[in-house]
């Protein structure tokens, strides 16, 4: 089988580099012929198409394509009308992963096949990390477990199985469920998820400062904005659990922010302290309780006035 690996990028030159050395460093087995690094540049401004071109002697398995900045789906689109072959796996800009990463998925994916169908797709680890230096020298976690039932950080699927249901929904131009929302319309065909575990990804992310608190709150308010396009597409309650539109949501997290006590501001001095004590990693567990209570609030907002607005 030959594969089609789909990287959408926007501005992330630094990580890009080693996540497409690592994929040009792969093991191939009999399963696997042939595969292209199929990589869309959404607009970046850093460089990195230039890069790329001028290090062809080392990537020789990247195609880049160039779009101006539309956001993530309209890249993964255009990577999938691109490519060539019959397998897609889609992985974002700043996973660096293992030597067999395509054969695992490959492997597994055929098992399936040969007994079932090819309405499934496999779902890799992925293990966060923000160690640049040494990605892939990060242990797995509890807190890197995912339950989300089609997310494009790491899975491998049939092109015409992914063409049949529709691509990427390109009105998903902020942060947030595109690749969620595609996953409703793969489950409601019967697609199957495989777990593949040893197809593992490092997910690399700068360590946690302050001064990334503004845009992690403006992350949070795009996010409550594209869970209601998610939610008027699939107006079901399972959506509604996943963007956490219930009552029962709203009343966990104003528990557990102490009815609104806790704020960033309240506990900033607390993040600078576990910061400077090199304990980033709590710092930010901290600091999503209450971002979680913006987003609950920022979604409840929107659909009021969504709501008043219709009628």
């Amino acid at each position: 089988m030959n594969v089609s690996i789909v990287i959408p990028t926007y501005n992330r030159k630094p990580i890009l580099e080693k996540c497409l050395k690592a994929l040009e460093n792969q093991k191939l087995n009999k399963n696997v012929g042939n595969y292209e690094i199929i990589v869309v540049d959404d607009g970046s401004t850093d460089g990195t198409s230039s890069w790329i071109k001028n290090n062809r002697d080392i990537l020789p398995h990247v195609v880049l394509y160039e779009q101006e900045h539309g956001g993530p789906a309209l890249g993964r689109n255009l990577g999938v009308i691109k490519s060539k072959y019959e397998i897609i796996i889609f992985i974002d800009s700043d996973l660096i992963v293992l030597d067999d990463f395509i054969i695992r998925h490959i492997d597994k994916l055929l098992i399936f096949w040969s007994k079932n169908n090819k309405k499934c797709f496999t779902y890799g680890s992925v293990i966060n990390t923000s160690d640049f230096d040494n990605p892939q020298s990060e242990k797995y976690k509890l807190l890197d477990t995912s339950f989300a039932y089609f997310a494009t950080g790491n899975v491998a699927i049939s092109k015409e199985l992914i063409l049949s249901v529709g691509l990427f929904d390109t009105s998903f131009s902020l942060y947030g469920w595109e690749d969620l929302e595609l996953g409703e319309r793969l489950k409601k065909v019967g697609t199957k998820l495989i777990k593949c575990p040893k197809a593992v990804g490092f997910h690399w992310h700068p360590p946690f400062n302050c001064e990334q608190i503004e845009s992690l709150i403006a992350q949070e308010k795009e996010r409550a904005r594209m869970a209601l396009v998610f939610f008027k597409k699939h107006p079901n309650l399972r959506v509604r659990f996943m963007i956490q539109l219930t009552p029962l949501h709203n009343l966990f997290w104003q528990i557990l922010c102490l009815g609104g006590l806790i704020t960033i501001e309240r506990v900033l001095p607390l993040l600078k302290f576990l910061i400077n004590s090199k304990r980033d990693k709590i710092a930010l567990e901290i600091l999503r309780i209450p971002l979680n209570l913006i987003y609950i609030k920022y979604l409840y907002k929107l659909k009021s006035n969504t709501f008043r607005n219709t009628y």
